[in-house]
């Protein structure tokens, strides 16, 4: 092929992929000393301008004139606006790449340009399937893959490189005959907020005040899967499991916090929404910080996710139409919230929550439909 005479041009009538030129070599190198672009990619750090001239008037002509590789600039609001490349293509599969400046993120850029060279792979250069690689952690670009229709997602412990250090890696793939649309949910933390609480997203400047929760005694004798002692980074790794949650289709974790000063005070989840026999359903969870006991936070915080929870999913909720909560039977206070909240006792399962030391004690579970 012929560069840049014979680079297809390719548009949604909103974000088009165009050969590459001279102008771009600017916005490219600027692109490219973005901290979360050095973080996420294996460009060389520092990156320099002559990087961005030899990839830009050497590499992908190259490529282009060789047919290895297909890489397109990607344009937006009369701009560019990133890079997007295919690759390989050995056996009719072959891999994709993608960057995109930080001023345009947010604006569905990324998905529309994916879906754009993805289309291409399978229709001109006839792949049979396309994939994705991100480093774990990367979730702006997960987002991106899901939302184009990958799908698959594994995980590889090690799987990646960055300038000579081994990353763990996420994979997934879309196949020529897959539907470019999102599978499953990926769920997102709406904010909630009423009698003085405000539920929101979990942060990492929480993970103190998640620590010296469940350290506590009560916590830690009611859930007795928590570490014991509870760490710093087991917080950590708390919060940062929340993102796998929504991502997965799994549940929505909510950091109940103070309306006045945004402190911690607990955490109210729903979990099990993709459930196998059940996908209407969810479970709710919940933990308080000592300071918040005698308040009714965690009654109100589950009043607040209740009505979220049946809010049809069109309309921002999770579209649930049954919602379950379990208790041990001498966790009173646990009890008390699952009946100020309307939810009905449906069940006693005998020695089914394990607690603290090898204990037992029975199960209450407590229910509540749409319609309650």
């Amino acid at each position: 092929m012929r560069f840049p005479e014979d680079v297809p041009v390719l548009t949604d009538g909103v974000v088009t992929l165009r050969a590459h030129t001279a102008a771009d070599v600017e916005p490219a190198f600027r692109m490219c000393q973005d901290p979360v672009m050095q973080q996420w990619t294996t460009i060389p750090v520092p990156y320099l301008r002559e990087h961005a001239v030899n990839f830009l008037t050497e590499v992908i002509p190259n490529g282009w004139r060789a047919n290895t590789l297909w890489a397109w600039a990607i344009e937006y609001d009369g701009r560019y606006a990133g890079t997007i490349d295919l690759g390989d293509g050995e056996g009719g599969v072959g891999e994709v790449g993608f960057a995109v400046t930080p001023d345009v993120r947010g604006n569905g850029v990324m998905t529309r340009a994916l879906k754009l060279a993805v289309r291409y792979a399978f229709d001109e250069l006839n792949w049979k399937r396309v994939i994705w690689r991100a480093f774990v952690g990367n979730w702006a670009s997960r987002r991106v893959a899901w939302k184009a229709g990958f799908r698959g997602l594994v995980t590889i412990p090690g799987g990646g490189r960055a300038r000579g250090v081994r990353k763990d890696e996420w994979v997934a793939s879309v196949g020529r005959d897959d539907e470019l649309e999102p599978q499953g949910n990926w769920w997102s933390v709406t904010e909630l907020e009423g009698r003085g609480i405000r539920l929101r997203a979990l942060r990492e400047s929480d993970a103190h005040r998640v620590m010296e929760a469940c350290n506590d005694e009560r916590t830690q004798y009611w859930l007795a899967g928590l570490p014991s002692p509870y760490s710093l980074e087991d917080a950590e790794g708390f919060i940062k499991g929340r993102l796998q949650m929504l991502a997965d289709g799994v549940g929505v974790s909510w950091a109940i916090a103070d309306a006045a000063t945004d402190e911690l005070l607990g955490n109210v989840s729903i979990f099990d929404l993709n459930h196998r026999i059940d996908p209407t359903m969810g479970e709710i969870g919940y933990w308080a910080h000592p300071d918040a006991r005698g308040r009714k936070v965690i009654t109100t915080a589950v009043e607040l996710v209740i009505a979220h929870a049946f809010t049809p999913i069109a309309d921002g909720g999770l579209g649930r139409r049954r919602l379950v909560l379990m208790a041990a039977a001498g966790n009173s206070a646990s009890a008390h919230v699952a009946e100020a909240n309307g939810f009905t006792r449906v069940g006693h399962e005998r020695l089914a929550a394990p607690l603290r030391d090898s204990a037992y004690d029975d199960l209450l579970v407590f229910d509540r439909l749409i319609g309650d």
